[in-house]
């Protein structure tokens, strides 16, 4: 929920859409969407409106991936540069406050106030109403919905040693290299990114046709806990909602092979079951879709957690039935985290069993 920007409404607050746009430059674009309810747009003609409030800019090359984390407080973005980023963005917003200790801060609280004072004669009075009235309008307000005065409070603005860059009368935030909590180099570039929807900090990226891998990182530490080499480009990843497996879809492949779908348990990292396209085509990408088939039993795996549809090379669109029933077994083996007893005890990972729900 943020305040409303119709210019005509009280400025309530209202549910809003956070989306994520990558472009060629390697530039990430975050905006805020609101959508009008039927009266707004019948009594004020409104359409709602789209608020950039930040742009990153980190990577090199064309965006090829971007994917919110379950919790919607994080993202990660994959390029062309071959590097998988991980964004606190939550946190990245939240950090406005300026350090006291540093003189070039202190210049531009200087600045900044004698700006604010030029801007408006109002602040000028003894009012600390009428001394932020210019603010309302101001990021840290329309973001987390807080007062003109708590949003007065000035954004972080560092060297080119730091993380932030101001933008315009803090309506616009632009983060630099260095503001990502982790960077993952792969050998092509990443298009295929999976958070873990059972393990917040588990998450699994694959590389393009010069990386033929699937990759899985602890997001806490950035540890890499495993690589599966499937010799071929991996397309799209989707983690099962009820089993500790990931299907992974692929395009060209290097040796060539007809398999297009691939399931992996994990941790361990063993193939359990592979679908070969008949006519050889790509995967192009692939997303969950919560359907089952028509002769699926009631209350089956394939009930709980559909299938995934397909876009495909020979420009059609297919759905597979990919998550079916298999006999339970204990995860055992490799710990889930690399064996790790430390990072699967900071995360509460126990071994008891093949089912999660």
């Amino acid at each position: 929920m943020r305040p409303s920007k119709n210019p005509n409404g009280s400025g309530g607050l209202v549910p809003t859409e956070d989306l994520l746009v990558g472009n060629e430059q390697g530039q990430i674009c975050y905006y805020v969407v609101e959508w009008p309810h039927t009266w707004e747009v019948g009594r004020d003609s409104w359409g709602g409106t789209t608020t950039l409030v930040a742009t990153i800019a980190v990577h090199t090359q064309q965006i090829c991936g971007l994917v919110w984390a379950p919790s919607g407080r994080e993202f990660v973005s994959g390029s062309n540069d071959n590097l998988a980023c991980y964004f606190e963005i939550e946190k990245m917003l939240k950090t406005r406050k300026r350090s006291s200790s540093t003189s070039s801060n202190e210049t531009v609280r200087r600045s900044r106030r004698s700006e604010v004072r030029s801007r408006s004669p109002e602040i000028a009075g003894n009012s600390s109403e009428s001394r932020f009235s210019w603010l309302p309008k101001s990021l840290e307000s329309f973001l987390y919905g807080t007062s003109a005065s708590e949003a007065m409070a000035e954004p972080d603005v560092r060297g080119n040693g730091g993380h932030l860059v101001q933008g315009q009368a803090d309506e616009q935030t632009t983060f630099i290299r260095g503001s990502e909590k982790h960077c993952w180099r792969h050998g092509a570039a990443v298009k295929a990114i999976a958070f873990c929807p059972w393990q917040e900090t588990l998450i699994a990226t694959g590389g393009g046709s010069s990386d033929k891998c699937i990759h899985f990182w602890h997001t806490g530490t950035g540890t890499a806990l495993a690589t599966i080499a499937v010799s071929a480009q991996v397309t799209s990843l989707i983690w099962s909602m009820t089993r500790p497996e990931i299907v992974a879809t692929f395009g060209y492949a290097t040796p060539d092979h007809p398999y297009r779908i691939a399931v992996f348990s994990w941790p361990s990292c063993e193939q359990i079951g592979a679908v070969a396209l008949d006519n050889g085509a790509r995967v192009l990408y692939a997303i969950p879709y919560p359907g089952a088939p028509a002769d699926a039993k009631k209350g089956s795996r394939s009930v709980k957690e559909g299938s995934i549809v397909m876009a495909t090379s020979d420009e059609n669109v297919k759905f597979h039935d990919v998550w079916k029933e298999r006999k339970n077994a204990p995860m055992g083996g490799v710990g889930v985290l690399s064996g790790s007893d430390i990072l699967e005890g900071l995360d509460g990972i126990f071994k008891e069993g093949a089912v999660i729900r």
